[in-house]
């Protein structure tokens, strides 16, 4: 293909913004001289030996009593950061049981962190929760201290420095997602795959994880389950629904967007009366060939009035299950998940509709919950069954597992 048709096939496509940007980046990547860019620093991707691990990792630190001082190495959060918010949950669990938090920001970007923008993001964003942790820049020369106890990854890059810290702490690593699969099969992927060879103890979201690291890469696990927050996500809709929703991310390829897209024109013809809803990510440049409602990035305040308005909600998630399943169920929404033992062993809800990933079979059952005749009465039901899945039980099992490794 020419780059003049390859050009005019994206301006037909994807539009006039992402042209210009394609063609920045084009003439951008023509004139600069390359260097390697990834999220974590190129010398310390280059300094890790895994197969040689030092001594301070191998001699475990033991506190057999009292609060322990944990440091944690973490990526800038951002405003609708999910995992961000997750992990701060639990750094919020580990206060609560009264340790004592510090967070060091790394970052391999050449633009300076603020550490007052990050605070000033907690103090005033809904979706995250109010903790005492100091928060600083990681500075390799300094590392974390002598103080800290125990030491978190909690990502692929910042489990490099993390290791590479000079502290005698006990390393762990808190995992949400199987991160190797959020590239191609290239340099990023082994090194983050690597990282799970590091020595830590994993305590990971969900039991597919926990199971994945130990089976295949011997790490000691841990896992807390997946809870929802049913003071944000409950039902205030008792009538039928005749809307449904699709977590649109095309942006993060493991949520399946284009599939997700494929299906849904398959129940849009089935159910040309169902308002499709799709939030996530604004997606007003993509070539979408059935009627929805662009939501975008919606506030998590405004997510449970959109959700009672669906009676089913589409979710797809190609590695880790996402946390929407739950919320989806707690507002009386019919979780539509592609069937695989990622989503499987995380949640066996009777209520989550399992599909195998085929979209016509995905249009049918999505057609199949909005005509039961009781479905009013089981969004009730299937907010009920979430009565016991509590974050605070979550975080209960995750300070329990790190205080169990941190005493013995």
């Amino acid at each position: 293909m020419s780059l003049v048709s390859k050009g005019w096939r994206i301006l037909r496509h994807d539009g006039p913004r992402v042209f210009a940007a394609r063609a920045t980046q084009k003439i951008h990547s023509l004139l600069v001289t390359h260097s390697p860019r990834m999220l974590v620093k190129n010398e310390d991707a280059a300094e890790v030996d895994w197969t040689e691990p030092p001594r301070r990792l191998q001699d475990r630190i033991v506190v057999t009593e009292g609060p322990i001082d944990i440091a944690w190495i973490m990526s800038p959060p951002g405003p609708e950061s999910g995992g961000h918010q997750n992990l701060l949950r639990f750094i919020d669990f580990a206060e609560k049981a009264g340790h004592r938090n510090t967070i060091y920001l790394y970052s391999s970007a050449d633009s300076p962190v603020s550490v007052e923008g990050v605070r000033s993001l907690l103090r005033t964003s809904t979706a995250y929760p109010e903790i005492k942790a100091e928060i600083a820049i990681y500075n390799r020369n300094k590392g974390v201290g002598s103080s800290a106890q125990a030491l978190f990854a909690t990502g692929w890059e910042t489990a490099y420095p993390a290791f590479l810290d000079a502290s005698p702490a006990r390393r762990f690593y808190f995992v949400q997602d199987f991160e190797p699969s959020f590239y191609p099969v290239g340099t990023e992927s082994v090194l983050a795959e690597n990282t799970y060879r590091f020595g830590f103890h994993g305590i990971t979201a969900g039991g597919w994880l926990s199971h994945k690291l130990n089976s295949e890469y011997g790490m000691v696990t841990d896992h807390f389950d997946f809870a929802v927050d049913k003071s944000r996500y409950h039902v205030t809709n008792n009538e039928r629904r005749n809307e449904v929703f699709f977590y649109a991310r095309p942006v993060t390829p493991r949520r399946a967007f284009e599939f997700g897209l494929l299906a849904l024109a398959d129940f849009a013809a089935l159910k040309p009366d169902v308002v499709i809803n799709m939030a996530g990510w604004n997606v007003s440049n993509w070539n979408i060939p059935f009627p929805h409602r662009n939501l975008s990035s919606l506030d998590i305040d405004k997510l449970n009035e959109v959700y009672n308005r669906c009676a089913a909600g589409l979710v797809l998630s190609l590695t880790n299950m996402s946390l929407l399943p739950l919320e989806l169920m707690a507002s009386g929404v019919t979780p539509v998940v592609n069937d695989a033992p990622n989503n499987r062993l995380v949640s066996d809800n009777p209520f989550i509709e399992y599909v195998q990933p085929s979209p016509l079979a995905i249009a049918r059952r999505m057609a199949e919950i909005i005509d039961r005749p009781d479905a009013a009465e089981r969004s009730v039901a299937m907010s009920d069954s979430l009565a016991t899945a509590d974050w605070r039980d979550s975080g209960v099992q995750f300070v329990t597992a790190f205080e169990r490794a941190m005493r013995a």
